[in-house]
């Protein structure tokens, strides 16, 4: 079966790559957590690729190209609320959130926002102060209120798809560094990626990311017409994917770096505290998993074995 993107969206992909890496990529996210010009600049660069001019609802090829600029995001660790901004509705940026928890990333942010849960019970919500947490240095609290009406359960797909696409840039990224890293580190006389048991760690994290990377491409490129259940079903089955990955991801890469991974000075270190609300919101995994259940006995949850299998 052949996967590739097209060449346009391929080419794309190339030119936004080498735009955001101009930022100075995950140390440029890291002096954006005091710098907020950094953030303006992410905007311009992204406004320079036509990321806002894209039509992610209704123009398939604009979706593609929206997916892998999203991958390019993820892998800079690019400090600005992409996703919630191709999403906006009527000039507002969409977040989900959990009702139970509200908080969005980078809600700090001059603009109006737009909240909705998973079950697309749309809030206006109220964003508080930044708290300066080292996971999710973005993150900010916000109050709900009554909910007020309702978001299409398209958008929220979308929202988890591209939210996904991100967090498989940043996965890919620190693949690529840590497996740098085990090729160049010396250990007792000969590179980490002599011994058996670092190959078979990173064999594993390439494994998980490479699956993850064919799964956001057949959801992506999932036909219209499907019931909107089964796309929700899809959307699902991708975060939780993408979020499973990232924590298998980037726990071997800190433990392949050592102490050095817990170091700002490690770009893997970056990464992963500026996914981390990707990662964990708007719910765990867990939860995520929970919510697939129903769609088993009523189909939408395609698998394998979802219909009759001949002996």
């Amino acid at each position: 079966m052949k996967t590739e993107l097209p060449q346009d969206i391929s080419d794309f992909a190339a030119v936004t790559t080498k735009r955001l890496g101009r930022l100075g990529g995950p140390q440029a996210a890291l002096r954006a957590e005091t710098d907020d010009g950094i953030r303006d600049a992410a905007r311009t660069a992204l406004s320079e690729v036509g990321a806002f001019e894209l039509d992610v609802r209704s123009a398939p090829d604009d979706l593609l190209a929206a997916a892998v600029l999203c991958r390019a995001a993820g892998a800079t660790a690019l400090p600005y609320p992409l996703v919630e901004e191709l999403l906006a509705i009527d000039g507002a940026r969409l977040a989900l959130v959990d009702p139970g928890a509200p908080r969005i990333d980078h809600g700090d942010l001059p603009g109006d926002w737009v909240a909705a849960d998973l079950d697309g019970t749309r809030y206006h919500p109220r964003p508080a102060s930044r708290t300066n947490a080292k996971l999710g240095p973005f993150l900010v609290p916000a109050s709900l209120g009554e909910p007020d009406g309702t978001v299409p359960a398209g958008d929220v797909n979308l929202h988890l798809v591209l939210g996904s696409w991100r967090i498989l840039g940043a996965v890919q990224q620190a693949l690529q560094i840590v497996t740098d890293h085990v090729r160049a580190r010396i250990q007792f006389g000969k590179p980490l990626a002599d011994f058996q048991a670092v190959r078979f760690a990173v064999a594993e994290a390439a494994v998980a990311v490479r699956g993850l990377h064919e799964l956001a491409k057949f959801t992506i490129c999932r036909p219209e017409s499907l019931p909107i259940e089964v796309r929700s079903a899809d959307a699902l089955i991708l975060r939780l994917k993408a979020s499973d990955t990232a924590r298998q991801v980037l726990r071997t890469s800190h433990q392949l770096l050592g102490a050095l991974g817990f170091c700002d000075e490690s770009d893997v270190s970056v990464l992963d505290r500026h996914t981390q609300p990707l990662i964990r919101l708007p719910l765990s995994a867990e939860a995520l998993a929970l919510r697939l259940i129903p769609g088993i006995p009523d189909g939408s949850f395609e698998t394998l074995f979802s219909g009759p299998v001949s002996a």
